[in-house]
């Protein structure tokens, strides 16, 4: 545990996404350093059995496992009202979840679009506005809002079935930078960070070609990709900066990668 994060030892942290990926490398991390850290998904069984293996492990903080469509804004809110009503409210969010459906511009179905819109920037703009109130309602002024962006939200590939998705993630890099002004603008010290991989080995690609596993294999296979505690390292790195500093994105792929 670095010295630098002690003073988010026993702090509150929401992390979007937690079953899986990114996002449970995430939570792990955060619950080594102290905090309290409530992880939300659709389905909890996962966090779950992270959550024991936290404890079991001896880890100083805890994770609470929650249970939340962030496609549903009414959950999102119920979310929100528990974690004010047992934890006080929320130091530290961590929009994590996202996801990719195959769906090109010129022959895409509207419901892949739509959820992509939903869980890659309604529920991002939704859980930053609620961490936001819930730090202004308790005069905290040294919070932090993350984003897990991508590589995509900064060029546009060649690859038809992302494009819609990297127009998601373009959102994502304006909608930092535009809370990085507002939080500024009202004089909070509040910070807000982007990272931004290339490719992590998780079940991303999987969820993307879900019918087609091997393409979904060979993405990951074809050169020495990120892992997810990688960009959970990236995520303690951004907390650690002293509170005078805010990283505003951080651009990291694998050394390997092409574009």
């Amino acid at each position: 545990r670095s010295a630098a994060m002690e003073r988010w030892s026993g702090r509150v942290a929401l992390v979007t996404g937690a079953s899986v990926g990114i996002g449970a490398a995430v939570a792990r991390a955060l619950v080594q350093h102290g905090m309290k850290v409530v992880g939300c998904a659709r389905s909890v069984d996962k966090i779950e059995k992270l959550a024991a293996e936290c404890q079991s492990a001896g880890y100083p903080g805890t994770l609470i496992p929650y249970k939340c469509d962030l496609s549903n804004e009414e959950e999102i809110l119920s979310m929100f009202s528990a974690i004010k009503t047992l934890h006080q409210g929320v130091d530290v969010c961590i929009n994590n979840a996202g996801l990719a459906r195959p769906e090109p511009l010129l022959s895409g179905k509207t419901e892949g679009w739509r959820t992509m819109i939903d869980v890659n920037v309604m529920a991002v703009s939704i859980c930053t506005r609620e961490a936001y109130q819930s730090m202004k309602e308790r005069n905290i002024d040294d919070g932090h809002i993350i984003n897990i962006n991508s590589m995509n939200g900064h060029s546009v590939v060649p690859q038809s079935v992302v494009h819609f998705y990297s127009a998601t993630k373009y959102a994502v890099t304006a909608l930092t930078e535009g809370l990085r002004q507002e939080l500024r603008e009202a004089k909070t010290h509040i910070r807000a960070t982007c990272i931004s991989p290339g490719l992590v080995e998780t079940g991303f690609a999987f969820k993307l070609h879900d019918n087609d596993p091997e393409r979904a294999a060979a993405t990951y296979e074809s050169i020495r990709c990120l892992k997810a505690e990688d960009m959970a390292n990236a995520v303690i790195y951004v907390l650690s900066a002293p509170p005078h500093v805010q990283i505003g994105d951080i651009q990291m792929r694998p050394t390997e990668q092409i574009s």
